[in-house]
């Protein structure tokens, strides 16, 4: 069997972090979805930077929007970028529609320039939504001090959202709240709480890599010990604050209202190092009411040679939190780590952003 159809089994669903607009146009896309179970797709401003910077393929409808009109490099980015999310998302309609909503998605990033700006952040949001006019779109927000309370308020405006660059189980917690307080306001406001999709983007290899930068200070021993570990012990945390942040009373209220739970997103899932085998990450974050979205390297891989565990993600939690305190305890801050990870994962956004406008104006 297909080992990536059998994770549908185990309850985690397979999205494609990548599009270009040949995906779509050769159909290949649509043989994903039905050879492989695909049910979403996740892009940025990097995929998007090597997909109109480093190919041939955008020219003709650059030279066509350009004609009807001087444009500026942004203008030109999201005419292509929009008319290709709408094109993935029509292809992965049906998938929506067969599973009532909870797949089938397309995320398109808000600009990583607002990250820190809550009002424009809402604003942005609002405005690609209305311009890709597909229900199956996910606008991207970050999970930063701005971007938090920017998620409850597009939630219960009724948008489906994708909260991205989440490292930290504390500042999680805040995204679960930020999604309830959104549901109750938009059933406050008679709006259809089960009309809302979500998923919590936790990022995974790049904790990894910034604890092995902070193991030599350890010996060998100790550092062996967390070597290729912390990322799914900290997946494996949150994994457990979901179960229980999606239990109780507060939260059966609104399910009663069709309200649908936020599932945790695993993104950065390819690994970085090559000690690592390359679906390590893959294969130890298999959970229910879970999704992977895997660049198009670790889907072929996982489909050659993937472990397939049932509810991995859920073996030997409590040797998960041992091992964070462990880190902890020979003075590596996992609070200092995901805060360093935020503020350089906007960075790198950003910076893929003035490489995608730049590769966009020398098209043009």
């Amino acid at each position: 069997m297909n080992r990536l159809k059998e994770l549908e089994a185990c309850g985690q669903s397979v999205w494609l972090d990548y599009l270009r607009r040949s995906l779509v146009a050769s159909g290949e896309l649509e043989t994903l979805i039905k050879r492989d179970g695909l049910k979403g797709v996740t892009s940025n401003p990097a995929i998007f930077e090597k997909a109109i910077g480093e190919t041939d393929e955008y020219i003709e409808a650059i030279a066509s929007y350009q004609s009807s009109g001087k444009r500026s490099a942004n203008e030109i980015y999201e005419h292509l970028a929009i008319a290709d999310i709408r094109a993935a998302a029509d292809v992965l309609r049906p998938v929506y529609d067969r599973t009532e909503g909870a797949d089938g998605y397309v995320s398109l990033e808000c600009s990583p320039y607002l990250a820190d700006d809550t009002e424009a952040t809402v604003a942005e949001a609002e405005r690609l939504w209305r311009a890709v006019e597909r229900p199956n779109l996910m606008v991207k927000v970050p999970g930063t001090k701005a971007g938090i309370p920017a998620i409850a308020r597009l939630i219960g405006r009724g948008f489906n959202i994708n909260i991205t660059l989440l490292f930290s189980v504390a500042v999680y917690e805040q995204v679960v709240e930020a999604y309830l307080s959104g549901l109750e306001a938009l059933r406050r406001n008679g709006g259809a709480p089960g009309r809302v999709a979500s998923v919590a983007s936790f990022f995974v290899s790049r904790v990894d890599t910034a604890v092995e930068k902070r193991l030599g200070r350890l010996d060998e021993r100790a550092a062996a010990r967390f070597r290729g570990t912390v990322a799914i012990a900290n997946a494996k945390h949150a994994y457990q604050r979901w179960q229980a942040l999606f239990a109780g009373p507060r939260w059966a209220e609104l399910a009663a209202r069709g309200a649908r739970k936020q599932r945790l997103l695993w993104a950065s899932t390819g690994t970085k190092s090559k000690a690592y085998k390359d679906t390590l990450y893959a294969d130890a974050l298999i959970g229910r009411d879970t999704v992977d979205t895997m660049p198009p390297a670790l889907l072929d891989a996982f489909r050659d040679h993937g472990t397939v565990v049932p509810d991995a993600i859920e073996q030997d939690a409590a040797g998960a939190r041992r091992l964070l305190g462990e880190l902890e305890e020979h003075g590596i801050s996992m609070t200092e780590i995901t805060d360093e990870l935020v503020v350089d994962g906007v960075r790198q956004f950003s910076e893929a952003f003035d490489k995608l406008l730049g590769a966009v104006a020398r098209r043009r």
